[in-house]
């Protein structure tokens, strides 16, 4: 995340409202809300604002010297905790390098990285202003990192300012959250997200935040995938889905070779998603995630029970707790798959069809 980041638009009004407490401002803040609306972006413009030597209405000025060592990356009172695996997806060559020589990066905020902060909260602050540690995502924290953290936040070094941000604020410790102030952050108005999307050169930005589920990042994301809003293979699976029932085989073979060159939390995310539209579908209402696929959702649930498109998205939901590591991601894409078609009415899946 280079550079120095700043408030998106829908952000700013609250912004501007949440930093007007000067020195009555909290140690510690968890900034939480839907994924893909801006929720780090916030969390850093915030450290910007925080730091900077002559911070105005919009939030840091840009121009001043701790601006510079901000959009550097090298301000001495600010620190990132966040996992290997994020630091190198953000492309921070520093963090990455101690993890190199592991075949994966931790996904986990380790203990080391919270105990390294000791030394920093043992020096003062450069020219008595604040010192800032952005910690994200927050429910990243394994229990022994999250007690280590309490421990800070019981007695909180001085000028410091904690900011946690969260998809999930209910995954972490109860005591980590009562020792932090909250600020939800609320998904944007649609016509401000489509105004967004649209200076960020996205073509048909409805329909993306529609697959987004309403979260203007996670839409800009999906847009420069390189994929459709609906992807492909989700398409394919509806179209076959759409063609079955009255115990007719569904042939998910096709749809489980694709799948395995996509990330398993991805693709049942996606799915999961489908099958409310479908729920949505057969209670008479238009989908909420996929529009572009009304017509054959509306075939796939002519022949579906609605109480089973609804048990189906429930159980979909829940195998999101597990699709980040498989047992076997070649039988857990198939058992899937299987259980999706016979919530559309087939009985039995063919596998080699």
């Amino acid at each position: 995340m280079g550079g120095l980041a700043q408030f998106l638009p829908w952000q700013q009004a609250l912004a501007t409202e949440w930093l007007g407490g000067g020195e009555r401002f909290a140690h510690a803040w968890l900034i939480h809300g839907l994924s893909g609306i801006g929720k780090r972006n916030f969390a850093m413009a915030a450290a910007s604002a925080l730091l900077c030597e002559q911070p105005g209405q919009g939030g840091a000025c840009g121009v001043c010297q701790a601006c510079r060592w901000v959009a550097g990356g090298n301000h001495p009172d600010l620190r990132r905790v966040r996992p290997d695996a994020v630091a190198a997806e953000e492309g921070d060559a520093a963090e990455e390098s101690e993890s190199q020589a592991k075949k994966t990066p931790s996904r986990e905020i380790r203990v080391e990285q919270m105990r390294a902060l000791s030394g920093w909260f043992n020096v003062g602050t450069h020219r008595g202003g604040w010192r800032v540690a952005v910690i994200y995502p927050a429910q990243a924290m394994n229990t022994i990192t999250a007690n280590a953290l309490l421990k800070v936040l019981e007695e909180p070094p001085p000028r410091t300012v904690f900011l946690l941000t969260s998809d999930a604020p209910d995954l972490l410790l109860p005591t980590i959250v009562s020792r932090c102030r909250r600020l939800p952050l609320p998904v944007p108005e649609l016509p401000a997200s489509i105004a967004w999307l649209h200076e960020q050169g996205v073509a048909d930005p409805a329909e993306w935040l529609a697959a987004a589920g309403g979260a203007p990042l996670r839409a800009l994301q999906l847009a420069r995938s390189g994929e459709s809003a609906c992807p492909a293979w989700l398409a394919q699976f509806l179209d076959v889905l759409a063609g079955a029932g009255g115990g007719r085989a569904v042939p998910v073979a096709g749809t489980a070779d694709a799948l395995e060159r996509v990330d398993a939390p991805v693709w049942v995310d996606a799915l999961q998603r489908a099958f409310v539209d479908l729920s949505l579908v057969a209670a008479g209402a238009v989908p909420r995630y996929f529009p572009s696929q009304g017509a054959v959702m509306a075939r796939v649930a002519a022949h579906s029970s609605p109480a089973m498109l609804s048990a189906a998205s429930k159980w979909l939901a829940q195998q999101r707790a597990v699709a980040v590591h498989p047992l076997s991601p070649r039988l857990f894409v198939h058992s899937v798959l299987q259980r999706c078609a016979q919530a559309c009415g087939s009985t039995r899946p063919a596998e080699n069809a």
